[in-house]
C-alpha cells in the first residue's frame, strides 16, 4: 500500500503535489518523493521520512514545472531501509520516464530475470517498481520504434504491459516532453481515481481524498486495465488496454486501508465501515448477551464508524476510552513486530474512568498479528475493566496477502491455523467476535451493485490473480524476510 498523485495544470504543481501527498500520508510513512517537469526537463526530491520532514523550502523551490507526480512509500517488496528505494523510479530512454506504483507484483522475480536476458535492461534495486518501470519503458521503445512518441503507441505498450504483469498495480508515470500516463490493473485491485479543479488542473491520486482536499472535484475511478494519456496541454485521452477486466477491488481498503472520507469505486469508505458495524452486531448478539456489556469503546481510528454502529443497534453507550498520539505511525505499517509491539503505548493511553469496574467491548477493524490487540487488552484490565471483549469488524485474517498489504507471512497472523478460542487465548480477552467474510463483502459491496466482487484473498485465501500457491508465497517472502531483519537491525540500532 502507497499513495500516489499526478498532477497536470498550467501552474506550479509543487505545492499541490505536496498537500495531496499529506492527504494520503496514512498510505505511507516509509519515504516520500516528488518529481516535477519544467520543459524537458525533470526535478525531483525524495527521501525516507514523513512528507513534512522529507520536504523543506529549499527543496520545494527546486521543484518547477506545471506537470508532476509524487508518492508516499509504504513497502512491501524490496528493502524498506534502502533510499534508493523510495519512489519516483527513473529510465533515461526511451524519451525519460518517472514513476510510481501503487500494489506489488506477483511475478516480479521472473520479469527482473526477463530484464536482463530479453529486455537487456539493468535494475539496480530489490524494488517490484523498478521493475515495473523497466518493462513499461521497454514497451513504449518497442511501440515507437525510435520514431516520436503517439497516443496509440502509448496505448500499445500499456497493451503489451498488462500481458507481462501480474499482481497489483497502479500507476502514474510522467513522460518528458509528452504529458502524464496512467493506468490501473485489470482487477482493479488497488485505487485511482481522477479529478478536475475549477481552473481545469487535472489530477490522479488513491483516494478522492487527495482530490476534495485540493479543491478538485472527483470525476470518476480509472477503470481495471484502463489507460489515461494526459498531454502536457491537458487534453484527456483513454482507451482500456487489458484483454480482459473485472473490478474486484481490495476489500482490506475499506477495513483498514483508506481514509473514512474517501469514495472509492462508488464506495464510501465510512459507511463501508458503518454497514460492517451493523452486521457484526448480529454476530455479537449471538457470542456476548448485550446486558453483560457496560460500554463499547473504538480502538481509534479505523474502527470508529463500526463501533458507533455497533453501539446505536445494541442500545449500549459508544465511550472514547483510548486517546490516541497523533504523532506515532500506525503500529500496522511500522516494519518489525518488537517495532511495533514497542510503540502500542506510545501510540494509545487509557482513560482509567471509562475502564475502571466496567464491562467493555472494545472494537478494532481488523486484528492481524495480534500484538497490538494483546497490547491493548492489557491495557484496557490495567486501567480496571472487570471484563474485557474484542469485536473485530472484519473476519479472521488467516491467509497471507501478496498485493501490497504487509501480511505476508502465515507465521506473523494469530488467526491462521487457530480456531477462535485459540486466538482469544492468545489475545487474553474474555471473548473474541470476528465479522463473517461473507457479510462483510455483502455490507461494502451494496453500497455499489457495479462491484462485481472483491479481493480478499487475506480473509478467503482466494487469490484473484490465479497466480499464487504456497510454493510463490514462499519465493515472494524469501528475500523479504531477510529485509525485514536488517530493518528490525536497523530500527533497534
Amino acid at each position: 500500500m502507497c499513495g500516489i498523485v499526478g498532477v497536470v495544470s498550467t501552474a506550479p504543481v509543487n505545492q499541490l503535489i505536496y498537500d495531496a501527498l499529506l492527504l494520503l500520508q496514512h498510505r505511507g510513512q516509509d519515504a516520500a518523493g516528488i518529481v516535477t517537469q519544467e520543459g524537458r526537463k525533470f526535478f525531483m526530491h525524495k527521501a525516507k521520512g514523513m512528507v513534512r520532514d522529507v520536504f523543506r523550502t529549499r527543496n520545494m523551490r527546486a521543484l518547477p514545472g506545471n506537470v508532476g507526480l509524487g508518492q508516499v512509500r509504504y513497502p512491501t517488496a524490496g528493502n524498506a531501509s534502502s533510499e534508493e528505494e523510495a519512489q519516483p523510479f527513473y529510465v533515461n530512454a526511451p524519451f525519460g520516464i518517472y514513476m510510481v506504483h501503487n500494489g506489488n507484483l506477483t511475478n516480479a522475480r521472473q520479469l527482473r530475470e526477463e530484464l536482463v536476458s530479453t529486455d537487456f535492461r539493468h535494475t539496480n534495486t530489490e524494488s517490484d517498481s523498478e521493475v515495473l518501470v523497466n518493462v513499461l519503458a521497454h514497451e513504449l521503445a518497442r511501440a515507437t520504434s525510435g520514431a516520436p512518441l503517439k497516443s496509440e503507441d502509448v496505448f500499445r505498450a500499456v497493451r503489451e504491459v498488462h500481458k507481462r504483469l501480474k499482481g497489483s498495480y497502479a500507476v502514474i508515470a510522467l513522460i518528458a516532453g509528452y504529458g502524464l500516463l496512467a493506468f490501473r490493473d485489470p482487477y482493479g485491485i488497488r485505487p485511482l481515481c481522477m479529478g478536475r479543479s475549477a481552473d481545469g488542473t487535472v489530477m490522479l491520486a488513491s483516494e478522492s481524498v487527495a482530490l476534495e482536499g485540493t479543491l478538485h472535484q472527483l470525476e470518476r475511478d480509472i477503470a481495471p486495465g484502463e489507460a489515461v494519456f494526459i498531454h502536457d496541454d491537458g487534453r484527456i485521452e483513454t482507451q482500456q488496454c487489458a484483454e480482459s477486466t473485472m473490478l474486484h477491488p481490495c476489500v482490506f481498503e475499506y477495513v483498514y486501508l483508506a481514509r473514512p472520507d474517501s469514495v472509492m469505486d462508488g464506495i464510501s469508505v465510512y459507511q463501508a465501515r458503518l454497514n460492517m458495524g451493523e452486521t457484526l452486531a448480529k454476530r455479537v448478539i449471538s457470542t456476548v448477551p448485550p446486558n453483560q456489556i457496560d460500554a463499547i469503546i473504538p480502538i481509534p481510528e479505523s474502527s470508529r464508524p463500526s463501533a458507533m454502529q455497533l453501539a446505536q443497534l445494541l442500545g449500549i453507550p459508544y465511550r472514547e476510552g483510548f486517546v490516541k498520539n497523533r504523532y506515532v505511525g500506525r503500529t500496522f505499517i511500522m516494519p518489525g513486530q518488537s517495532t511495533r509491539k514497542k510503540s502500542v503505548r506510545q501510540k494509545l493511553n487509557a482513560i482509567g474512568s471509562e475502564f475502571k469496574g466496567r464491562r467493555v467491548l472494545l472494537v478494532d477493524d481488523s486484528i492481524v498479528r495480534g500484538t497490538t490487540s494483546k497490547e491493548i487488552v492489557q491495557m484496557a484490565r490495567d486501567a480496571g475493566a472487570v471484563k474485557v471483549y474484542l469485536a473485530s469488524a472484519a473476519p479472521p485474517v488467516r491467509y497471507p496477502n501478496v498485493y501490497g498489504i504487509d501480511m505476508p507471512t502465515k507465521t506473523e497472523l494469530v488467526a491462521h491455523d487457530r480456531t477462535v478460542e485459540e486466538i482469544r487465548q492468545v489475545i487474553g480477552c474474555d471473548a473474541l467476535i470476528y465479522q463473517d467474510v461473507d457479510a462483510m463483502k455483502q455490507a461494502v459491496g451494496k453500497i455499489n451493485p457495479n462491484v462485481q466482487g472483491f479481493e480478499a484473498s487475506c480473509f478467503d485465501g482466494e487469490y484473484i490473480t490465479g497466480d499464487i500457491s504456497d510454493g510463490e508465497i514462499n519465493a515472494i517472502n524469501a528475500g523479504r524476510n531477510e529485509n525485514l531483519e536488517d530493518d528490525e537491525d536497523a530500527a533497534l540500532a
